[in-house]
């Protein structure tokens, strides 16, 4: 199995109450460490509080799209995660009614395959590239309210690993803390868009599976499919609503394989089942403000939808340079006001068709025509945001 190097923040000094910033990141996962590495590699003083351990595992769909891909090499950490075993996946496969639809994945600058890695193999590398850009870094630290100047946040109150309580000031706080964000919560981010459908997921890691590159079947709630990831593994998983998943089991994701994909299911059950299976009860899709005075969210803290679509690691590294850029462009001791909303701006709208889409799907509600066209759709909606990420391309945030 592979190994992550010890974790670089060990050799930072412990924080002390009072020190300021230029940039307070509150998470420290994909979203957090990628915004994190492109504001530090810009030569801001950046702070990042996780409350989690290093290298801890997460929830996660584990793909990477095409998008994500561009941005990890041109960042320079794709390298890692390849030299970590992380399999290059060149096809991926659509199955709905009696239709298969196969797109090979054509090498292009920056991306010559997809990749799926473990969290534990990929926010390591992404918090490795922010020390090593300068951010400062710290684990099982806890943030448990902002601190306020007016209208205007300053600063967070937190607890650190070892329990004592610190204020730390910045004239940016970054929100990357997930759905349960926070630093959403303390601001009382409004939410701008709320998804109707709510879909769960059971998912777990079997050895010795034959596998295609990523194979997904869509099924009115028997959706699945199979993600080649690290050690050897794949992830499979089945969505479904949540009446039908229960707790999530193992021998559930074996039920919903074999009524939804029989082909895909003899090559698994040949292969070595895991001994659990971990579950994802739902939430539902939403869009937030995601800035105000002195303050930002980023990844799943400002923008969630349902895993269904596998594109959340992608949107989460997006709007990480989004942020990161409409950070410098606009910083002067702080930052501006309107680059955080251009931030917002741009975000919602290369999301907006995605999110709609992923909501339906998520419906289970859907026929087999109805699916085709969601696909179709699906694939297209991506063209924007590729666009966009092939434009920052020559000009990296450095």
């Amino acid at each position: 199995m592979y190994q992550h190097t010890t974790n670089p923040a060990l050799s930072n000094p412990a924080l002390r109450s009072g020190a300021a910033y230029d940039v307070i990141v509150v998470g420290g996962r994909a979203a957090g460490a990628a915004t994190a590495m492109l504001l530090a590699r810009s030569g801001l003083d950046v702070l990042v509080l996780e409350r989690g351990a290093y290298g801890a595992d997460t929830l996660s769909t584990h793909a990477i799209m095409r998008g994500g891909v561009l941005q990890l090499s041109r960042w320079g950490v794709l390298d890692e995660l390849v030299a970590a075993g992380t399999p290059p996946v060149k096809r991926t496969t659509f199955s709905y009614s009696d239709a298969q639809v196969v797109i090979d994945i054509k090498a292009s600058p920056g991306v010559d395959a997809l990749y799926a890695p473990r969290r534990t193999v990929l926010d390591p590398a992404l918090v490795r590239a922010a020390a090593d850009a300068g951010a400062s870094i710290h684990h099982g630290t806890s943030v448990n309210r902002l601190l306020w100047r007016g209208d205007r946040v300053v600063g967070v109150h937190a607890t650190t690993e070892d329990g004592r309580s610190v204020e730390l000031f910045a004239p940016l706080v970054i929100g990357a803390d997930g759905i349960r964000s926070t630093i959403a919560r303390n601001v009382d981010a409004p939410f701008t868009r709320v998804g109707e459908h709510i879909a769960g997921s059971v998912y777990g890691y079997w050895s010795d599976v034959e596998t295609n590159g990523f194979e997904w079947t869509f099924r009115p709630d028997a959706c699945s499919g199979v993600i080649p990831t690290n050690n050897g593994q794949v992830c499979v998983f089945t969505v479904a609503r949540p009446t039908r998943l229960g707790r999530g089991r193992v021998g559930v994701i074996e039920e919903v394989l074999a009524e939804g994909a029989p082909d895909v299911w003899e090559r698994v059950r040949r292969g070595s089942a895991p001994k659990g299976a971990r579950m994802w009860s739902g939430h539902v899709s939403y869009m937030r403000q995601s800035y105000g005075a002195g303050w930002a969210l980023v990844g799943d803290a400002g923008y969630f939808k349902d895993p269904i679509s596998a594109h959340g690691l992608t949107d989460a590294m997006r709007d990480a340079e989004l942020l990161a850029r409409a950070v410098v462009d606009g910083w002067n001791g702080g930052v501006s006001r309107d680059a955080l909303a251009d931030y917002q701006k741009t975000r919602d709208r290369i999301s907006e068709d995605l999110f709609g889409i992923t909501d339906r799907i998520a419906s289970q509600q859907w026929d087999d025509a109805e699916i085709s066209e969601l696909l179709i759709r699906l694939s297209a909606s991506t063209n924007a945001e590729l666009e966009l990420l092939n434009s920052f391309a020559a000009e990296p945030v450095s």
